[in-house]
């Protein structure tokens, strides 16, 4: 995904044959050092989730509601909310609680802004 990003981003399509490694050189021509564009996804979504938590306005009730009725078949999307345990390493009311102190949410979401792992698909 991020690799898709920094091709839109650099106008280079697949078609161009230009490996990832170099668009990734090109990348840092570009803009300078930078850090992978997951890891700022991630960190900005968990300063925002503490932003929420801690207001009492419409957001935070969309976030927190749930809709009437079933899911559909098949495997469930995972939902906004999911991450947060996932990236934290917290149950998600031991992150709501942490989300109270600012200071200490600020730094976990800071630590916990390590990019994922990507699992390496092998063809056998």
């Amino acid at each position: 995904m991020e690799m898709r990003c920094l091709r839109k981003l650099l106008g280079i399509t697949y078609r161009d044959h230009i490996s990832n490694e170099e668009v990734r050189n090109r990348t840092w021509q570009a803009i300078g050092p930078h850090e992978d564009l997951l890891t700022t996804v991630k960190r900005r979504r968990l300063k925002w989730y503490g932003q929420i938590t801690r207001s009492s306005g419409f957001a935070k009730t969309i976030l927190q509601g749930t809709v009437q009725g079933g899911r559909k078949r098949g495997r469930q999307k995972k939902r906004w909310e999911d991450n947060i345990p996932e990236w934290t390493g917290m149950t998600l009311g031991a992150a709501m609680r942490k989300t109270e102190r600012r200071d200490e949410w600020r730094q976990l979401a800071a630590r916990s802004s390590v990019a994922p792992q990507r699992s390496t698909k092998t063809t056998g």
